[in-house]
């Protein structure tokens, strides 16, 4: 029996005779991140890297000159897995600003959810030069659409691989650990005591999203169905889908064609209309 068996196992049967506990083992376990290393392709841009420290402690890193362009990872991400993005922008006369979330890298905490993340983005935003776009990856992603609604000012945006709702991501993950109906309900409503906002607010369909934004997804990603940016994309008045074939969660973001998008959208407000679904 292999590792995420023997768990499923675990959680089926403490599930039903516990549901209150094992909801709350997951709850923290969804909440903690792990601070992962950098892998070896992103180390020379890290090594380019200024650090800047924002009030409250947040961490960045940032490169070049010009325009401001704010980018947020996902969960248990780093701002340099934007490599090859954060390149180009810098190449085409842009200062590329990464975030490090709560509990990742060298930001405080040690729990992080779309709440914290969406808040830090506000946060840096009030001591960044007016933004030219802001990106967010995965969680990353979604925490920009919920900042948007809270008052964050850009004049484009761009999501890559994000949830359009927390409660789906919640029963995924239930799901894939093998909550029993019981625990499941109980670990949703502990998480959204947690972030302190009823879960039907965190969700794109009651969003008002109206500056142009480009909505990136592959087809073959696995943790986040390409369905959901569909569900963004209309949602979204002024946004451009481009959805590739594949690329899965994470190397999508590397994709010639996803950085080829981001910067038509920031020239000219729009996306290549050759490439969009």
């Amino acid at each position: 029996m292999n590792t995420l068996s023997w768990i499923r196992s675990v959680n089926g049967t403490l599930g039903r005779l516990a549901p209150e506990h094992i909801a709350g083992k997951m709850h923290r376990a969804f909440l903690t991140p792990r601070n992962l290393p950098p892998r070896e392709w992103e180390l020379p841009l890290l090594a380019r890297a200024e650090r800047i420290t924002l009030r409250f402690g947040l961490s960045a890193l940032r490169w070049g000159q010009g325009p401001t362009v704010l980018l947020m990872h996902g969960w248990e991400g780093r701002p340099t897995q934007f490599a090859s993005l954060i390149e180009t922008l810098v190449q085409a006369g842009y200062t590329a600003v990464s975030l490090e979330g709560p509990a990742h890298g060298h930001s405080p905490g040690n729990q992080a959810d779309v709440v914290l993340f969406a808040r830090a983005l506000l946060e840096a935003a009030a001591e960044l030069p007016p933004l030219k776009a802001v990106i967010g990856h995965s969680m990353g992603g979604a925490s920009v659409m919920l900042a948007l609604q809270w008052g964050l000012r850009a004049e484009a945006a761009v999501s890559v691989a994000a949830p359009a709702q927390l409660l789906g991501v919640l029963r995924r993950f239930a799901k894939h650990l093998g909550l029993p109906t019981r625990a499941r309900a109980a670990f949703v409503r502990q998480v959204e005591r947690g972030v302190g906002i009823p879960l039907g607010r965190l969700d794109v369909s009651g969003y008002q999203l109206d500056i142009p934004a480009l909505i990136i997804h592959a087809e073959d990603d696995r943790l986040v169905p390409a369905s959901e940016a569909q569900v963004i994309h209309q949602a979204w008045f002024d946004s451009r889908l481009l959805l590739l074939p594949e690329g899965g969660h994470q190397r999508v973001l590397s994709a010639p064609q996803v950085i080829e998008g981001v910067l038509a959208l920031l020239a000219h407000g729009h996306a290549p209309a050759r490439q969009l679904a």
